[in-house]
């Protein structure tokens, strides 16, 4: 192989409904993503359990979130869609990259940080260990490209580095066994097996907030279910939760300036400027000037618009779980395929007898 193959990789967890911040954020960026691009896309499930270790329901969730990313666009048939326990090279991966990582590396994580609290010493060591589960999820098929936000750069800057590691440390089996690709890092020539793994910004993804609290993102952990609008919610429901929405008296601005200090007005300009496809100057052309009275229902026919045909579809599928079971089985044994490529090399370079 003279050069690592373009290959986009991203996962969801299957923890709590899926809601509009995750949809515009993630999901639509993946379906966009399809063209022109090989593309993996994981229901994350054994990282489910480092928010939660029971789950009463992970079959449904994991189910929800495949259905999602069929009901919004992604082509299963071109690509692949599975769930991440079907495929055990993962963890076999992620166990190796325990042994590279190191732990100051794991120390300078802030999302454990934030995730873990004040008590870190009750976190369990799988919170603690997601950072390499996560860069083994790319890698075990040589991903080269993963499409995240803020909260995941950090991980990613992880991956690069123990991607980096792996190819120092085993350099000369590399070389002997004959598996690697000559690469340039910084000014430095690197003969690796693992490619350095790139963020794909694509443009600034909307940063949806809750509907609560403009300060703080919309999530499906927050105990108000009229904080957010989930990707199942009927018309009735999205009508609801935009109308009571929280809002101060004035008007909306001309001018984006004018959203300064105003956080709920400005994540409700900017919900409508992700559906719509516009900028945030474009919405405020159209309504400054006018009362929330005017704009919010505006809004609710516009997320009613794009939402409803994705509800719908996700309904029908979660009605009659056979066809998304189907996709699930089919996509972890092509993405089992892929991986076992991977990890027989890399039994391969380390010197394990399998």
């Amino acid at each position: 192989m003279s050069e690592f193959k373009k290959l986009v990789f991203s996962g969801v967890q299957p923890t709590g409904n899926l809601h509009l911040g995750n949809y515009l954020g993630a999901i639509r960026r993946f379906v966009a993503l399809q063209e022109g691009n090989d593309c993996i896309y994981c229901v994350v499930d054994m990282h489910a359990l480092t928010a939660q270790l029971v789950h009463e329901d992970m079959p449904s969730q994991t189910r929800s979130i495949a259905a999602a990313f069929i009901a919004a666009g992604i082509d299963p048939e071109k690509h692949i869609v599975f769930n991440q326990s079907a495929v055990p090279q993962h963890s076999e991966l992620a166990w190796i990259f325990n042994c590279v990582a190191r732990i100051g590396w794991m120390n300078r994580m802030t999302q454990f940080k934030d995730k873990a609290g004040k008590d870190r010493e009750q976190a369990s060591l799988g919170l603690y260990a997601y950072p390499s589960l996560m860069a083994a999820d790319i890698l075990v098929y040589r991903g080269t490209h993963v499409p995240v936000g803020e909260d995941q750069k950090q991980h990613l800057e992880l991956a690069r580095d123990i991607a980096m590691k792996f190819n120092l440390d085993y350099a000369e089996h590399i070389s002997r066994t004959g598996y690697g690709v000559d690469i340039t890092v910084g000014n430095e020539p690197v003969h690796a097996y693992f490619p350095m793994v790139e963020p794909l910004i694509g443009g600034p993804a909307p940063r949806v907030m809750s509907l609560r609290d403009g300060t703080k993102k919309m999530s499906k952990s927050d105990p108000s279910d009229l904080s957010r609008i989930n990707l199942m919610d009927d018309e009735d429901a999205i009508s609801k939760k935009i109308r009571k929405a929280k809002t101060d008296p004035d008007g909306l601005p001309s001018e984006i300036d004018g959203l300064q200090g105003r956080p709920e007005a400005e994540n409700l300009v900017a919900i409508y400027a992700a559906l719509a496809d516009k900028s945030k100057a474009d919405v405020l052309a159209e309504f400054g000037g006018q009362q929330f009275s005017v704009f919010k229902p505006a809004l609710v026919d516009l997320a009613i618009h794009v939402l409803a045909p994705i509800t719908g579809e996700m309904r029908r599928l979660m009605d009659d779980t056979s066809h998304i079971d189907a996709i699930l089985r089919k996509g972890g044994e092509r993405a089992r395929a892929r991986a076992e490529v991977t990890m027989s090399q890399v039994r391969d370079v380390i010197g394990f007898l399998y």
